[in-house]
């Protein structure tokens, strides 16, 4: 018997998932005359030759709310659920089709690459495979919530057609989307979820199969190009949310085969990713002088105002799901709770159905319109969170994301336990977690020491214990349990100085061919942090969207100091000849309305910017 977890988050993500179930999931998709169902109609299905994403979102959100009736038994999702699960499944055709577009535009029809566009598009554009992609998770989610075999049964019948496709009939996938096919080839992720789901093998081959369409297709070459080296802006066109997919696909692949070259490919592009394309706040960037803004930019390219897609912020996550599966390394819990706290929380707003499609370091907050991915993509972000933040083995539970919450662990060596976790996380750095035992137990408790965070402490019952706290590492407690047994973490939070420069080296030859290099631009910028949050100032002055600081020649602890605002810690920065400019935590900056301005980058005078800043506050 395996470990199983119940979770309930309270505190801020808490706020969010509440949000979260009231607004989008409650009222974006009610029932089958809801547009983003209707579209999926046999009349309006047989006129529609647009070629365009709606469709995406049926799936996102079955698989949502799927996950939010899990989460919080609420029969009135749980009912909107199955009716929208079973009028799907009432329109499919015969041979599986599930798509919301005309019979000449489906993507059981060749349809060769258009001469000459960037991303590889086909002539015909459609997202056919995209859409079904997002409805098989969706319908395994639901089977899975519901407990209802024919929603798999349906899902079944898109693996099938996917098959007879792209094996028996010879399309290749890579064809079927834009960025070089990584609009299709993401048919790997719930292929080889449809494999874990019913335990057939074609589902696994297809997946393979997928996958070796890929790496074949040499603008794209998804495996070989990343096991040599590629960085993530060289796979196909970059496209943040496309290759993070693909990726989450690739590491169920290794879950499912054990192929290491898998697992390799993943983990070189994941460190490419959280090494050069990736904000403060956890969010996938790009978009400087692109013509995209959704995709990587080159490695050590810099701007504080490169965009974040919601939809990549999504994807991010789940592979840091993957990974942290595979792996059970904190680094990837780490990495999902930055971009929660952060950049997720920063796209919503607090009604819980609006969302932003992009944010930005430094940028206007922008609620998107109606139809827009992300505002889909964020809602599954949010409901991925629960399952993450505690997981568990046979006589082991790890502690992944801070904040209030309650988790009831069944542990085949244990029994079972519950886990109060009481904090003002992530505005405070101090943990109570309770420990409830049915019987005392032993197993093991494993404490995520944060990155940012120095002098740790865990104290039992009131008593330092005397254990390895190694930041960015697990703190483990193996001991017998007994009923309100209590762990207090303490998590020193300080402020953070970050640099950052935006500079252009221009490289040409002298007369004798020695390579001459010369910086013809330079901008160097500092930002703030503490504990997980990013923080962030409104407009300077009340009307410019940007400004630069000179620094005084003073330890950062001498002109930065913190105060509180409705229990929410601020940072003012005091500079001479200057009123204090004050940070507040990003998510929050602003009051999350529509229009609000951000500035997590500051500009620095150049004396300033060249010179020693010691770090911490």
């Amino acid at each position: 018997m395996a470990a199983t977890i119940a979770t309930r988050m309270r505190g801020v993500l808490g706020e969010a998932l509440e949000a979260n179930l009231r607004g989008r999931l409650s009222h974006f998709i009610v029932d089958e005359h809801s547009p983003a169902i209707e579209m999926f109609s046999p009349q309006r299905r047989a006129q529609n030759i647009e070629g365009d994403w709606y469709g995406e979102h049926a799936g996102k959100w079955l698989y949502a709310a799927s996950k939010a009736v899990t989460r919080s038994d609420d029969t009135e999702l749980a009912g909107k659920l199955r009716r929208v699960a079973d009028y799907l499944i009432s329109v499919q055709e015969d041979d599986g089709y599930l798509g919301t577009y005309a019979p000449e535009r489906r993507f059981m029809r060749p349809q060769p690459p258009k001469p000459g566009t960037w991303d590889g598009a086909p002539s015909v554009r459609t997202w056919d495979i995209w859409t079904h992609a997002y409805l098989l998770l969706g319908l395994i989610e639901a089977a899975r919530v519901l407990q209802e075999s024919r929603y798999l049964d349906a899902a079944h019948r898109i693996g099938d057609l996917c098959w007879r496709t792209l094996v028996d009939g010879g399309i290749d996938i890579s064809d079927l989307g834009n960025h070089h096919g990584m609009s299709a080839t993401v048919l790997m992720d719930p292929a080889t979820e449809l494999y874990f789901a019913t335990g057939e093998q074609r589902y696994l081959d297809l997946a393979l199969h997928v996958l070796a369409s890929a790496d074949r297709n040499p603008a794209l070459g998804l495996l070989s190009r990343a096991l040599a080296g590629a960085d993530a802006a060289e796979i196909a066109t970059g496209k943040a949310y496309q290759l993070a997919w693909n990726l989450v696909g690739l590491a169920k692949l290794h879950r499912a085969t054990g192929d290491v070259r898998y697992r390799e490919a993943v983990e070189a592009l994941w460190r490419s990713i959280r090494d050069h394309h990736l904000t403060l706040g956890g969010g996938p960037w790009g978009g400087v002088a692109h013509r995209s803004r959704e995709v990587f930019n080159p490695a050590g390219v810099f701007s504080p105002y490169a965009y974040v897609e919601t939809c990549s912020t999504l994807a991010w996550i789940q592979l840091n799901r993957e990974l942290l599966a595979i792996t059970g390394a904190p680094v990837h819990a780490e990495e999902i709770e930055r971009a929660a706290y952060n950049d997720l929380l920063g796209a919503q707003a607090p009604d819980g159905e609006d969302w932003c499609y992009y944010v930005f370091p430094n940028g206007r907050r922008v609620h998107t319109t109606y139809w827009r991915c992300c505002k889909s993509s964020g809602a599954m972000a949010l409901e991925e969170l629960p399952a993450i933040a505690y997981t568990a083995s046979d006589d082991c539970i790890s502690v992944n994301v801070y904040g209030e919450s309650e988790a009831v662990v069944q542990l085949p060596a244990a029994g079972r336990v519950t886990l109060v976790q009481a904090t003002a996380y992530p505005f405070d750095g101090d943990i109570r977690i309770r420990i409830d035992t049915q019987t005392e137990a032993e197993f093991e408790l494993q404490l995520r020491i944060p990155s940012w965070t120095d002098a740790a402490a865990v104290e039992i019952n009131g008593e330092t214990c005397d254990i390895a706290i190694e930041p960015g590492r697990y703190a483990a407690i193996r001991r017998r349990w007994l009923k309100g047994d209590e762990v207090v973490l303490r998590l020193p939070m300080r402020v953070h100085v970050h640099r950052a420069t935006n500079s252009n080296i221009q490289e040409s030859r002298a007369p004798d061919g020695s390579p001459v290099q010369q910086q013809v631009l330079r901008f160097d910028y500092l930002a703030l942090t503490r504990g997980p949050l990013v923080y962030a100032t409104g407009l300077i002055d009340g009307y410019k969207i940007e400004d630069t600081i000179r620094l005084p020649e003073t330890p950062p602890e001498a002109w930065l100091r913190l105060t509180l605002a409705d229990d929410v810690p601020r940072v003012e920065m005091l500079l001479p000849d200057r009123a204090p400019i004050v940070f507040e935590p990003y998510f929050r900056a602003g009051g999350r309305v529509d229009g609000a301005w951000r500035l997590t980058w500051m500009s620095l005078a150049p004396p300033e910017a060249i010179a020693p800043v010691t770090n911490n506050l």
